[in-house]
């Protein structure tokens, strides 16, 4: 059922795997597995109900970026195809949520040039939310500030670039105008049409307002798993540290560009941690917790939302949608 996709997936699960252990041997094995040992799993469906929190914010945002678009779609189906994506939470940048591109175009004919540019403006909102959700800790611990700064204003003039519409126009016809390009012109423009509408001041205010919500949802989950572990260890937490923890540590996870942030977000939580004197042993299993109860549990409802999706649609796979399949489909 998978098939185009699973090779992709199991590497990133066996990658995934490959950096918990490689945590595991740094903090020390046996000490981690008491680590686990000493944490009150009773808290962690509270964290995985944070995660799903951010799952639900980020949902109405894709809703509201619809609605901008003028795009009409059924409530029922547009949740299932927003979660669909989530299986594609371990590609580089989560831009295999375009995704989302494909399955609205199989349901109501929807140009995949008219709303890729949503996972954009999601990407985009969602790297402006977390670095205004880092900044003050950044400042306050002294560290990443520059990085955190450099990817704002990046983000920022990318934003303001757009809102120029004659020398993007511009470049956009230059591009059109490249031989072998001439044939997708008519997708470029409507493309930063869609994007353009999306990135408007009042569209990103809103979308970065709701993100913003979003993202401090699991920044939430992270300060909860070192509460759980404050209570048989000696360390102390705040909500400043674990915002700034982890939105900073989910900034750079993204601009690795590895499936998921990979290896990177792992190392950054965990180093930032034991920067705080926080043991090793708690530091590597506060930041495996953490990753399963967002990372991993977004991939988990993933698979399930498609396989509902499969289910009550005409597709018998996701080969069908024109990843591969019907290449001229693509560009309707």
């Amino acid at each position: 059922m998978f098939s185009k996709y699973k090779r992709k997936i199991l590497f990133s699960v066996a990658f995934g795997g490959l950096v918990f252990l490689l945590i595991s041997l740094y903090a020390d094995f046996g000490k981690l597995v008491t680590a686990f040992g000493n944490f009150n799993w009773w808290w962690f469906p509270v964290i995985l109900g944070l995660s799903f929190l951010n799952y639900i914010f980020r949902f109405y945002k894709w809703q509201y970026y619809l609605s901008v678009l003028n795009i009409k779609l059924k409530y029922s189906k547009s949740f299932l195809i927003f979660f669909s994506s989530f299986v594609m939470s371990v590609t580089p940048g989560k831009m295999g949520e375009i995704l989302k591109s494909y399955l609205l175009r199989e349901e109501n004919g929807t140009p995949v040039s008219k709303s890729m540019p949503i996972v954009l403006a999601e990407r985009v909102t969602d790297f402006i939310s977390v670095v205004l959700l880092s900044i003050i800790g950044a400042f306050v611990f002294d560290y990443g500030k520059e990085i955190i700064l450099i990817i704002g204003l990046f983000f920022v003039g990318f934003t303001i670039l757009i809102g120029f519409r004659t020398p993007s126009l511009w470049i956009i016809k230059k591009i059109g105008s490249i031989n072998f390009l001439k044939k997708y012109s008519n997708h470029f423009l409507e493309a930063y049409e869609s994007t353009y509408q999306l990135l408007k001041i009042k569209p990103l205010i809103i979308g970065t307002f709701i993100s913003s919500f979003a993202w401090f949802a699991e920044c939430i989950g992270l300060y909860f798993v070192l509460e759980v572990f404050s209570k048989s260890t000696l360390i102390e937490v705040n909500i400043l540290v674990a915002t700034f923890i982890y939105g900073f540590s989910t900034l750079i996870g993204a601009i690795a560009m590895l499936p998921g942030g990979l290896g990177v977000t792992e190392a950054s939580i965990t180093g930032l941690l034991v920067l705080l004197k926080i043991p090793k042993d708690i530091s590597a299993a506060s930041t495996i917790i953490i990753r399963i109860a967002t990372l991993w549990f977004a991939v988990i409802l993933g698979v399930i939302a498609v396989l509902i999706y499969e289910k009550t649609t005409n597709l018998k796979s996701l080969e069908e949608l024109g990843l591969g399949i019907d290449k001229d489909k693509t560009n309707k």
